[in-house]
């Protein structure tokens, strides 16, 4: 089913994936078929990828969501405040989730032996069960450079090597929370030719919050650099999208955001209107691939798509939280 997923090439190869990957959830998926229930949604009668019901992100901190029999190989954990549930996605074959973040990564940057990663994020041994350190931690290694790796605790010197790496013109990617990324460019400013600089979250716990406009702008300025890129995932997938400016992110082939109406959660909106984002996530096949997240934002009609904000009362979260 691999190959099918992440050789998707067209919107008609996308519904015939999800309607199979539906079914196949609602067969093996205990929590989703309940789910399905009480809706009185069977897979007989959806015929278009709009009908597929989108479980509340919630319930990966009530219960196990898994479509599948076989050992658990990791369960990736999200940040959360003190006396808050996390959400906990396990994943039952890690060969998912390593093609979606190889392939997703080639097809909007090229090759990662191409690049020195530098991340601002703590390391895996000081935050295992993040999905993204696992990511941030492989993308390293693969990149198979010395100069790659982990430098939240010594900022002095990154700074040394993203100024040498940069004059040398090696290709760059800065990947970072953004709270650490601000730290960075209060410490030294720079004037970078050749690096990617990537956010990934906000500001939760550890400074003012701002607008994206207004950390972006800050952080341009801070590295001397004309966009801030972004990443967009989250522990209960095992997917990410990426913006390579103005807050505009595009999914991989495999992976499809649309809204719902805020007043309605079963009703999908169209284009440009601004509502809950539920996402398609092809690559979740061992546990649910249809979410309804707590986040607000609009798609555009080339299916890219914005993050406006979050739903009221929706816990605090984000990639901040785990150094907090």
């Amino acid at each position: 089913m691999q190959n099918e997923i992440f050789n998707i090439h067209s919107e008609e190869d996308f519904k015939d994936r999800a309607l199979t990957i539906f079914k196949h959830q609602f067969e093996k998926n205990r929590v989703y078929r309940a789910f399905c229930d009480l809706l009185y949604v069977h897979p007989s009668d959806v015929k278009e990828v709009t009908q597929i019901p989108f479980l509340p992100i919630q319930f990966f901190k009530s219960h196990q969501i898994v479509s599948s029999q076989a050992e658990i190989q990791e369960t990736f954990t999200s940040s959360g405040t003190t006396g808050n549930f996390t959400s906990k996605h396990v994943v039952t074959d890690l060969s998912w989730y390593t093609k979606s973040y190889l392939k997703s990564f080639e097809r909007f940057y090229g090759d990662i032996k191409e690049y020195v990663v530098l991340a601002l994020l703590p390391n895996y041994l000081e935050r295992e069960g993040s999905s993204l350190v696992y990511m941030v931690d492989d993308l390293i290694k693969r990149s198979e450079n010395e100069k790659s790796g982990f430098f939240l605790h010594n900022l002095t010197n990154l700074s040394k090597n993203l100024l040498e790496l940069d004059k040398n013109g090696q290709k760059t990617l800065l990947i970072g929370v953004s709270f650490a990324l601000l730290d960075l460019i209060e410490k030294e400013q720079f004037s970078l030719q050749n690096t990617i600089i990537m956010e990934t979250g906000g500001m939760k716990g550890r400074r003012k919050e701002m607008t994206r406009f207004e950390l972006h702008e800050l952080l341009q300025k801070g590295f001397g650099v004309s966009e801030i890129h972004s990443e967009y995932g989250m522990t209960e997938l095992l997917s990410q999208a990426y913006s390579k400016g103005n807050g505009v992110f595009e999914c991989p082939p495999w992976m499809k955001v649309l809204t719902r109406d805020t007043e309605d959660a079963l009703t999908i909106q169209d284009y440009n209107r601004t509502g809950g984002v539920n996402i398609i996530d092809l690559a979740n096949y061992n546990s649910c691939s249809f979410i309804a997240t707590q986040d607000l934002g609009k798609v555009h009609e080339n299916g890219q798509f914005e993050i406006i904000g979050r739903f009221d009362h929706s816990d605090i979260r984000g990639c901040n939280l785990m150094v907090v």
